[in-house]
């Protein structure tokens, strides 16, 4: 039983990949970022792949390990921002294919961390609300919460922003 999953769960992960790296990028927004949280999140997958429960639970598991492994990039990056040890400016790199409207990704960014998750696995990624529940560990009924909450916000920011072009 366990050998099958583990057979899925790679199969899975061979058919996904351009989605996974799309997720990992959209949070990090720089290449070697999101191939090494790709890299990570799949190696951290194929090492626990004992603890997968049933099939159905593949694709829930694997995204929460993804979106852990991008805030945890997220974090060493601010890190190493605040102590300023000399770095220089990163040059933001944009990936053809991968792009998102500027104006949307700006107000997203505006948007808390949490929020950001949900509405990019709603939308971006199209999962549900339960499997959006699975993979952040909330409520089922605390992610519609922020997800309305979220969606308003970004109306507001972007009709804020319309008002201030025009």
């Amino acid at each position: 039983m366990k050998q099958i999953l583990y057979e899925r769960l790679i199969q899975y992960i061979l058919e996904n990949q351009d989605r996974f790296y799309r997720v990992a990028y959209s949070y990090t927004r720089h290449q070697e970022d999101a191939l090494d949280v790709v890299q990570s999140a799949v190696c951290k997958a194929l090492e626990a792949h004992e603890s997968i429960k049933n099939e159905d639970a593949i694709k829930t598991w694997f995204y929460r390990i993804l979106m852990n492994e991008s805030l945890t990039v997220l974090k060493k990056r601010k890190r190493l921002l605040l102590s300023g040890d000399g770095l220089e400016q990163e040059k933001l790199y944009y990936e053809k294919g991968y792009e998102q409207d500027d104006d949307l990704e700006k107000e997203l960014d505006r948007l808390e961390l949490d929020v950001q998750g949900i509405i990019k696995l709603r939308f971006f990624e199209e999962l549900s609300l339960k499997e959006i529940s699975c993979i952040t560990g909330l409520n089922l009924n605390t992610v519609k919460t922020k997800l309305y909450r979220g969606l308003k916000q970004l109306k507001e920011n972007i009709q804020e922003a319309d008002i201030w072009v025009n």
